[in-house]
């Protein structure tokens, strides 16, 4: 347990910044999985539509440091590899 004024106030804002900070992770493995099952589907059309708010939501996420800057470009890359190779698959 904190003991100083400033270690008591720094354990508050942390338990606050944790709670945005997973609700933000949340929400982008939401927006995730929509455009997964649009992909499993063989939507393309949602799927494009998908993979423009995912990486919408990683911009934003990673520019609060809630997440870093590379792991979202990474996670976008990786998004939009599968939907190109869907995007190859339906011809």
């Amino acid at each position: 347990m904190a003991h100083s004024l400033s270690a008591k106030k720094r354990a508050r804002q942390n338990t606050k910044r944790r709670v945005v900070n997973r609700a933000r992770k949340s929400q982008v493995k939401t927006q995730i999985k929509h455009f997964e099952a649009a992909l499993s589907r063989g939507d393309v059309e949602t799927a494009q539509e998908q993979i423009r708010l995912v990486t919408t939501k990683l911009d934003k996420t990673a520019a609060t440091s809630t997440m870093h800057k590379k792991t979202a470009a990474r996670k976008k890359s990786r998004l939009a590899n599968k939907l190109n190779a869907l995007k190859a698959k339906k011809g």
